[in-house]
């Protein structure tokens, strides 16, 4: 249990690390830790440049507000953690550890998310081009198979969540994997696109309409970033 606990924080920013959330300088979407803290990443593009697809309004508040609850949430408690194992009390580092999950997968998966969106002015939208669109040519059968598979996915979440494209690390195949709440991609898929399912991502412009939504946001992915992603993985 101790041992286990005394690597939390390392776990998860290990996590953070290999997303490309946490980068040395702060570029498209990154995310750089001040004194071990995580913060907002910045974003390439305006609030207002996704329209009419995602509207600039429901851009800010879901930036501004929401992922900065989740990064303010995994400084509080990291700092709990910590506070909690150099005093050896790790039944308190424990109650803490959904917290960590909760707010570290928020700031994660938002970080990324970012980086999938373009305008539909600039990279936005379209399909994927080189070794990305073969592969999903190959696992998927085709384009217009793999977004409809996707949108499935993506209706049959109960609540909130995301639908995610991976790469299985083990067999180099693409997948689509859904997960509950902030719950982030670990294990052996590697997270290249994420869409998300959470109401606040569409509501004030989709409002119960998030099929709606759905079907919007392939106008604004950004399947340059998806590609190199890809790629690395």
């Amino acid at each position: 249990m101790a041992s286990t606990l005394l690597r939390t924080s390392p776990v998860i920013r290990g996590a953070l690390r290999a997303s490309g959330a946490i980068k040395p300088a702060v570029g498209i979407a990154s995310t750089t830790f001040v004194r071990g803290k995580a913060t907002l990443p910045d974003l390439k593009y305006d609030y207002g440049a996704l329209e009419p697809h995602i509207s600039g309004k429901i851009m800010e508040l879901h930036h501004k507000k929401h992922h900065q609850t989740y990064v303010t949430g995994l400084n509080t408690a990291l700092e709990t953690i910590a506070e909690a194992e150099s005093k050896g009390d790790f039944t308190k580092a424990a109650s803490v550890a959904p917290l960590l999950n909760f707010h570290g997968g928020g700031h994660l998966n938002h970080s990324l998310f970012w980086e999938n969106l373009a305008p539909a002015s600039r990279e936005g939208g379209g399909e994927p081009s080189g070794v990305l669109k073969t592969a999903i040519n190959e696992d998927f059968g085709s384009f217009d198979t793999f977004r409809k598979q996707m949108n499935t996915a993506l209706a049959g979440i109960q609540g909130s969540g995301w639908a995610w494209l991976v790469k299985d690390k083990q067999s180099g195949t693409l997948g689509l994997v859904t997960r509950a709440n902030q719950d982030p991609v670990t294990g052996q898929y590697v997270p290249l696109l994420g869409i998300d399912a959470w109401e606040h991502a569409y509501y004030l412009q989709y409002e119960n309409r998030k099929a709606e939504y759905f079907e919007a946001i392939w106008n604004v992915i950004n399947w340059k970033t998806v590609g190199s992603r890809f790629e690395k993985a």
